[in-house]
């Protein structure tokens, strides 16, 4: 099902996220202060705006609190990433995800309302780190300390020409499977009978442990 987002702050991070959501065919509002980076998506994003996210008035004419998501993706200029995440909540933002550099820098996030913090640069190497000790796991994207986004190369033969349903992935490992890609194509919210073909990529959330748990699994 198609979602609405508004990104406001196109750094690497927030413009990562808009060229990803766009390439998955959702609605997607890029705003940045900064004329370059705007211009850079407007073939990219669904609508682009020069704004300075800042001003209450800029976030009123948005109409921020219609959008499914709102990403705060400044993150080298930390007042105006407090002051937009602030003011989105208080215009009734539905879920506010905030880009922190720091720890400390999260918290504010959180007690000014950030229903989430992300890490990038932390989570860059955590995932990483995770890849390197593993043949099957594409990516990782830390939702919290312990509940992780990952996509899952299936090699598995005995995963292989079953679909959701008898794969089970939900009652065995606590997975859910929010995206099945072969090749090119990128079935969101697939279908509980999808076949899963060999080389498929399963993107799962759940539990950080369950996510190894699975990895375990197709190692055997």
């Amino acid at each position: 099902m198609k979602k609405n987002f508004a990104v406001l702050g196109l750094g690497r991070f927030g413009e990562a996220v808009v060229r990803t959501l766009a390439d998955m065919h959702q609605d997607v509002l890029a705003v940045d202060i900064h004329e370059e980076r705007v211009n850079e998506l407007i073939d990219v994003a669904t609508q682009t705006l020069i704004a300075d996210t800042r001003d209450e008035e800029v976030l009123r004419r948005l109409n921020i609190d219609t959008f499914d998501y709102v990403i705060i993706g400044i993150g080298n200029n930390m007042e105006a990433s407090i002051l937009t995440t602030l003011l989105a909540k208080e215009q009734g933002a539905k879920k506010v995800i905030a880009k922190a550099e720091t720890s400390d820098h999260g918290r504010v996030l959180q007690r000014v309302g950030a229903d989430q913090v992300v890490f990038p640069e932390r989570d860059m190497g955590r995932g990483i780190a995770r890849k390197l000790l593993s043949n099957h796991i594409l990516n990782f994207i830390d939702l919290s300390e312990d509940y992780t986004l990952a996509e899952v190369v299936i090699t598995d033969p005995t995963f292989v020409d079953q679909n959701l349903i008898q794969l089970n992935l939900r009652q065995r490992f606590d997975l859910t499977v929010i995206a099945i890609q072969r090749g090119p194509k990128i079935d969101i919210s697939p279908d509980p009978t999808a076949i899963v073909r060999l080389h498929d990529v399963l993107t799962v959330v759940g539990p950080v442990k369950q996510v190894e748990a699975l990895d375990e699994t197709l190692k055997k």
